[in-house]
């Protein structure tokens, strides 16, 4: 995702100018005690985890869209959820992964803005709900929806976030996907060749990287943040050793001049991807080296083990502290 929640992390100020409006908010109840809020909110109510879902779904969905132009038929869509890929041509559109909800009219537009063909794939990096929101209005559309198997038996379930306070029911079935597979897929379109190969456990148990090879660029759903500490569903069996194989897996197929598609962040290159795969390694060191030796989570987070890494990573949606507990649930 493009948009500046996680890009950029809102200073006290801004949210509290904001907390009108965004006090229910995931964010702001993550980053600030409820005590604090309450004392600086007038009417402000702690509100359940579904509740929080709702008002992350509606605060991300708000987010304008971007598009950039990656080659003649590829362009990459930004802002509200994870980041969209679409290849268009006379076989139709074929779109990687699809926003949140609120999101779908800003996203229709922005895709019949592509050209009159029919939207014939809609394709899920993994079953998180930034990234799979819009399959029913896709699959209604005509849309073959086509993911990972892992991915239909997540959104199938009911899933809570206790590190994030968050409350998922299980998807409607007509938003569930209408194609699976097990390992890897290829699909032929538009002159192009789409490989899409599932990894081990990485951000969940559902990841896949989606390969354009003619165009060079890679989508790596999750398993990428660029930029940023990312976020690693340990509920969804997601491990940071998976990440970090992940990460080689995208490195060795990339070229210097490959054009990589994070799940969240700006698009990046061989490098950028290297150096995300180099900060997990060393904070996966530290992390199991406190958490051998005995220290809780919280403990773990009091030590400030990352504390020499913030400064270029923890500009995202996760603080240190926050991060530091979800490598720790997925060690």
């Amino acid at each position: 995702m493009t948009s500046d929640l996680f890009q950029k992390r809102p200073t006290r100020r801004e949210l509290l100018r904001g907390s009108a409006t965004l006090a229910g908010s995931a964010f702001l109840a993550q980053l600030f005690p409820a005590s604090l809020i309450r004392a600086a909110v007038p009417g402000y109510a702690p509100q359940t985890p579904a509740e929080r879902a709702a008002a992350f779904r509606a605060q991300v969905g708000a987010t304008p869209i971007q598009s950039q132009k990656l080659t003649d038929n590829l362009t990459l869509i930004s802002g509200p959820g994870g980041n969209v890929v679409v290849l268009t041509g006379p076989d139709g559109k074929f779109i990687v992964d699809n926003f949140v909800s609120p999101a779908w009219p800003k996203l229709k537009e922005t895709l019949d803005g592509l050209g009159n063909a029919p939207i014939k794939y809609a394709i899920d990096t993994h079953w998180h709900f930034d990234h799979t929101d819009n399959n029913a209005p896709l699959h209604a559309a005509g849309a073959v929806v086509l993911a990972h198997e892992n991915t239909k038996k997540r959104m199938a379930e009911v899933h809570d976030v206790p590190v994030l306070n968050l409350h998922f029911d299980p998807s409607p079935a007509d938003a569930l996907p209408t194609q699976t597979f097990s390992s890897s897929h290829k699909l032929q379109a538009n002159s192009e060749t789409l490989t899409l190969e599932h990894v081990a456990p990485a951000h969940t148990d559902s990841d896949i990287h989606v390969h354009f090879e003619k165009a060079n660029v890679l989508h790596m759903g999750d398993t990428f943040f660029n930029n940023a500490y990312p976020f690693i569903d340990a509920g969804s069996d997601g491990k940071i050793a998976g990440m970090i194989a992940a990460a080689d897996k995208g490195i060795a197929l990339a070229s210097n001049d490959t054009k990589i598609v994070p799940g969240h962040g700006p698009l990046g290159t061989k490098a950028d991807l290297t150096k995300s795969r180099d900060m997990l390694v060393v904070v996966r060191d530290r992390i199991q080296k406190l958490k051998s030796a005995g220290k809780t989570a919280q403990e773990a987070a009091a030590e400030k083990p990352l504390a020499d890494l913030d400064a270029a990573w923890a500009k995202g949606m996760l603080t240190s502290d926050l991060f530091i507990q979800v490598v720790y649930l997925s060690l």
